[in-house]
């Protein structure tokens, strides 16, 4: 391992993973170990900022002092018109303390001020920064005896964009490389009049004007930033000069009408989209999401993409934006569940979409992040105080996302007109740089536009001076007040074509320029190149390495897996088993009913009426299956069939059994309940078919009502969508449940009637039977039976009717419910109509006796004397025992009589002598009393003593009441 090292003056050590208690006890890291240093203040790190504990117990780099000093402002290092020396080593770090300056102007410009300046300890330069102020003197020739021709640009070195940092070199290596051609403007040379616009427009505004007012002559004005060239290339016009931008995306600037002079080397920010619908489509996405910050530039981007993915078939879904903090923006995509989002934002917006996207859980597998390309790399990786996420936070967060970026660089080693490949012109920029990592300047990436602009310019110019001599006109002779020189040199720029360090440089009708498109993936914190598009051809090179987190493309949403809502199977085929075993049983009460139908006792019950009450229940059963039949079952077009059969086999079975009973108890009720002066009435013979027209009138309505229902209002199928459910596991799929209905367009209007005029008939079946209840007749004999069918139907009738409605999106309970109601009902119904009759039947035998009556007499035993008859056998059982107690009694009696008899002729002798003969007499009289017969049931004659009348009336024999009432 190695020692813990000191930190630097006014400075600290982060030491990762340690906690302050950690670090005071641990005197030696492990291998591998990192440390970085801090600094307090303003102060800077000065040398390396992160050191690595090595092998042999020492640290990087301890060569090379790190130090905390205070920085000097950038603004020293560039020099408009003119170069700036210095000893840093990378001038893309600040300058800090002992830092040395040294000025020089270009030729045609003297400097005002000192030539040089040093950084001091407090952070300040010792000395202003100097100017390189245009000579009026100068004569315009050029040390090799040419005109000069001058380019007025500006370069960003500093603010949202500073690009100026790589493409200023950049430019004037290029503007060294034409000089020094004699094929190329070979009387001119080119001269650079430059200024530090800071992409800002009112810096521009002002610079702008400097330019325009201020000798030389500019003869094209090259900005850079979009906001900064919107400025530039419209006030052009009005001067008569050529805008060439090496730095503007923004779609605006395509605009003709608007920018008539206007060219860029740097393709619009629209030359993405194509690249985008064609990655959508490879990748079989039909929904995107975006989300930009409200800027000109992305916000006409991101329309033009908009209208190519609706011409594509795809859905952008949601478009979300912000100004400043995207937080807001960020959660309504979550929320919305977007998958495929297309950001456009600057990298520090950049910063704070991915702290945000981080929080939400927006990334990973299920998401796939398409970004601006000219980031740099490290983007993600620098330390912002203006979000509160670490960069391994931010390193998990944009792992995986796809980059469009323009090709700025030809990727194919090809000599182009600078007679320099790409490889080349690298190697020379970062010479010229002299930075340890180039990539952190601003601008490095577009260095290669703003090499090809200066050349697109200088070929421009030469094309343009060759048409100008053929006239007689010269280059120099341009002024803002011309337009044919602006014209030309129009014509020129707008049919340039040649091979630069950037890739074939052509313009299209609106200035801007057709390149490559570079696709890249960040693949474990690296970018990686995955493919190339050609958007004027439509070709797609793809070299396949892309890779995804969950091994696959995700899917451009929620996998949506239909689930239709089936009946349980057990639940079917127990219903389905009890009904068929009704259906079973209401076939053997009709059978009953109607083999035993010339029985009196089956006569006297109607029995028409009760084979349509078991017609009806085993229609009623047969519903039960069509209830429970779905689409596991049948096949979708037969399905409004199948609810056809639910509502007939229901309506008419209900109309016939409960039609049936209603009948019966509406007859009784009819004639047994008059008042007395209509008794006559009941003496009349009832007549059948009135009892059958009451059920075929109740039959006619409802078929009727169910006719007029399906063809007005016919039933059809509909789905019923429930809340998406989420499976388990961590898949990327929801469930959206469906249950499927018999349903029509008005179907609770339907309901309602057919409930109201059902409801109403149960009702009044029950105040019938209740009236009914203590009613006995011959020509009815099961209303009371009936009755109590009617109780039991009416009620769970009632009851199912609206629970089934409330359970109407539960298809098992629904089923279940509905399903027993009927079950129940109809069991019942049978029972208590049918089983009494049968065990009446079998249990007596009385078939057998009414069949041999009715062969032998012709006719059958009058039902009210069969009534009588069983009420004089009640009487008779009730007499009988009655007598059963009485005799012993009288049993009772003649053992106490008999025992006083011995007692009193013991006391005395004498007088039981005296009293021999009455006696004798006595005695003879009971004796005889069950030999005679009895004159008189209540009254023996002959017996005035109490005592012998009671026991007289005691003494009759049981026999002869019995053979008196039988």
């Amino acid at each position: 391992g190695c020692h813990i090292i000191k930190p630097p003056r006014d400075g600290g050590i982060r030491y990762r993973g340690l906690s302050q208690e950690q670090i005071r006890r641990v005197q030696i890291l492990p291998v591998d170990y990192e440390i970085e240093y801090i600094c307090r203040g303003e102060r800077i790190i000065s040398g390396p900022k992160v050191r690595k504990c090595l092998e042999n117990g020492s640290w990087t780099d301890m060569s090379k002092e790190s130090r905390c000093l205070h920085p000097c402002p950038r603004v020293w290092l560039s020099l408009e018109n003119g170069q700036v020396q210095s000893d840093l080593s990378e001038l893309d770090r600040s300058p800090v303390e002992g830092t040395q300056l040294s000025y020089h102007c270009d030729p045609g410009f003297r400097l005002l001020g000192a030539n040089s300046s040093t950084c001091t300890k407090i952070g300040k330069w010792d000395n202003p920064k100097p100017v390189c102020q245009y000579d009026r003197h100068y004569t315009g020739q050029a040390r090799s005896g040419k005109k000069t021709l001058y380019i007025g640009a500006l370069f960003p070195m500093s603010g949202g964009w500073p690009g100026g940092q790589a493409c200023l070199p950049s430019a004037e290596m290029a503007l060294e490389h034409v000089n020094r051609r004699a094929d190329i403007l070979p009387d001119y040379e080119l001269k650079l009049i430059h200024h530090d616009s800071k992409c800002d427009p009112g810096e521009a505004t002002k610079l702008l004007y400097e330019l325009l007012y201020k000798d030389p002559i500019k003869i094209v004005l090259m900005p850079g930033c979009s906001s900064v060239s919107t400025l530039v290339a419209e006030a052009a016009r009005m001067w008569n000069l050529i805008v060439l931008s090496y730095g503007s995306s923004s779609p605006a600037l395509s605009n003709r009408q608007r920018f008539p002079t206007f060219f860029r080397t740097h393709p619009s920010a629209t030359l993405h989209n194509p690249t985008r619908v064609q990655l959508f489509k490879k990748w079989n996405w039909s929904k995107i999401a975006t989300i930009q910050q409200t800027t000109e530039v992305f916000t006409s981007t991101l329309d033009d993409l908009e209208d190519r993915v609706k011409k594509a078939g795809i859905e952008l879904s949601v478009r979300q934006s912000f100004l400043s903090d995207p937080a807001v923006a960020v959660k309504n995509l979550k929320r919305q569940d977007a998958r495929i989002i297309v950001g456009l934002f600057y990298e520090t917006e950049a910063r704070k979409v991915f702290c945000e996207v981080f929080k939400e859980k927006l990334y990973g597998k299920k998401y796939v992040w398409f970004l601006i390309g000219w980031y740099a790399d490290n983007w993600f990786k620098i330390n912002d105080p203006s979000i509160n996420c670490t960069v391994e936070n931010m390193t998990e967060a944009v792992e995986g996302h796809v980059t469009t970026e323009i090709v700025m660089l030809n990727p194919e080693i090809v000599r182009g007109v600078s007679d320099l490949t790409s490889e080349d012109f690298l190697d020379k920029m970062m010479a010229r740089l002299g930075v340890m990592n180039p990539e952190e300047t601003g601008g490095f990436q577009e260095a290669p536009l703003a090499y090809d602009a200066v050349w697109a310019l200088a070929l421009a110019l030469n094309k343009t001076a060759g048409e100008l001599a053929k006239r007689g006109l010269r280059l120099e002779d341009f002024n803002y007040n011309n337009k044919n020189i602006t014209g030309e040199i129009y014509k020129a720029m707008n049919t340039s074509s040649f091979m630069g360090v950037s890739g074939h440089v052509v313009f299209d009708a609106q200035g801007s320029r057709m390149a490559l498109t570079l696709i890249e993936q960040l693949q474990g914190g690296i970018y990686k190149k995955i493919g190339y598009f050609d958007s004027s051809k439509g070709n797609l090179t793809w070299y396949g390495n892309d890779k995804w987190i969950g091994g696959s493309p995700p899917a451009d949403r929620t996998e949506l897996i239909v689930e239709y809502r089936l009946l349980s199977q057990k639940l079917f085929v127990s219903v389905a088993v009890f009904a068929g075993f009704g259906i079973l049983f209401g076939i053997i009460c009709l059978t009953f009913n109607i083999y035993n139908s010339s029985v009196r006792y089956i006569q006297n019950s109607q029995p028409y009426l009760n084979n349509m009450t078991a017609v009806g229940c085993m229609l009623a059963l047969a519903a039960v299956f069509p209830l429970g039949l779905d689409r596991k079952h049948i096949a979708q077009g037969q399905f409004p069939f199948i609810c056809q059969a639910r509502l007939w086999l229901l309506g008419l079975g209900f109309s016939l059994a409960y039609g049936s009973m209603f009948t019966k108890i509406w007859w009784v009720h009819t004639v047994f309940t008059k008042k007395d002066e209509k008794k006559d009435k009941r003496k009349q013979h009832l007549e059948p078919w009135k009892l059958y027209a009451t059920v075929g009138v109740l039959l006619a309505i409802d078929i009727l009502s169910l006719m007029i229902w399906q063809i007005v209002d016919p039933l059809h199928i509909t789905v019923e969508e429930f809340t998406k459910e989420a499976p388990k596991g961590d898949l990327d799929v929801l469930i959206q449940p469906l249950l499927e209905h018999c349903n029509s367009e008005k179907m609770n209007t339907w309901l309602g009637v057919v409930y109201g005029y059902k409801g109403l008939l149960l009702l009044l079946g029950i105040f019938l039977a209740y009236e009914t209840k203590s009613v006995s007749t011959e020509k009815i004999n099961d209303h009371r039976a009936v009755g109590m069918a009617i109780y039991n139907v009416a009620v769970l009738c009632m009851i199912t009717a609206p629970v089934t409605m409330i359970l109407n999106s539960q298809q098992d309970a629904a089923f279940a419910f509905a399903a027993l109601a009927v079950i129940f009902s109809v069991y019942i119904t049978l029972v208590v109509l049918f089983v009494p009759k049968m065990r009446r039947l079998i249990t007596r035998g009385e078939w057998q006796s009414e069949q041999q009556d009715t062969m032998r007499t012709g006719s059958s035993t009058n039902n009210n004397d069969e009534e009588k008859s069983r009420q004089l056998e009640k009487e008779n059982r009730e007499l009988e025992k009655i007598i059963a107690e009485k005799e012993e009694r009288v049993s009772e009696l003649r053992h106490q009589l008999s025992e006083r008899k011995q007692l009193r002729s013991r006391h005395r002798p004498l007088a039981n002598e005296n009293q021999a003969p009455l006696e004798n007499h006595q005695s003879q009289h009971f004796s005889n009393s069950n030999q005679a017969p009895v004159p008189s049931l209540y009254q023996p004659t002959g017996r005035p003593a109490p005592l012998a009348d009671k026991i007289t009336r005691n003494n009759c024999h049981g026999s002869r009441l019995h053979l008196l009432y039988k």
